[in-house]
């Protein structure tokens, strides 16, 4: 099979999606958040996960391992895949496909990032009106979950008042 035999050029019309990854790295009872710089363009002075878009040439686990490199300089390898959630954020013809990793840290030397500031913060004292909207519910779920288990599937949409609707498989 070719190129031309993925199915993308039959004509009809299909919802598209953009690949992204995210990524949660804990350090004994601490998660790694990112908090997004004042004049970044989404998701500015919010706590969030690290991570970013999956480029052409990439798997999404090395998009996600290139991602918490770029973001912290930390070199990890065991990433466990614990969530694909399928984000329509209101465009009819193109989404995006979250693929959501945990894995652990050792090393908590850091360097800055342009993203915004990076913050070791216990799991039990989350700040929940500072996280990005999903993450008082996904994270406590992320973290519960045991290595083989199969990853949470997801479906996040917005109602007509612009709230977050998160539907389970």
């Amino acid at each position: 099979m070719g190129k031309d035999d993925q199915g993308l050029h039959t004509g009809k019309r299909r919802f598209q999606v953009v690949p992204r990854v995210l990524v949660f790295l804990r350090n004994k009872e601490e998660v790694l958040l990112l908090k997004g710089a004042p004049d970044k363009r989404i998701w500015a002075n919010f706590y969030n996960g690290l991570g970013g878009h999956v480029e052409v040439d990439e798997d999404v686990f090395t998009a996600a391992l290139r991602e918490v490199h770029e973001e912290t300089g930390l070199v990890v390898s065991n990433l466990e895949l614990r969530a694909i959630a399928n984000i329509d954020a209101g465009n009819n013809e193109t989404g995006i496909l979250m693929f959501v990793f945990v894995g652990q840290s050792r090393d908590r030397r850091l360097i800055s990032s342009r993203e915004g500031g990076l913050h070791w913060i216990s799991i039990h004292e989350l700040p929940d009106k500072e996280l990005v909207e999903d993450l008082p519910w996904l994270l406590p779920r992320l973290f519960k979950m045991k290595s083989d288990q199969a990853p949470l599937y997801l479906h996040y949409h917005y109602d007509d008042n612009d709230k977050l609707i998160i539907r389970t498989a």
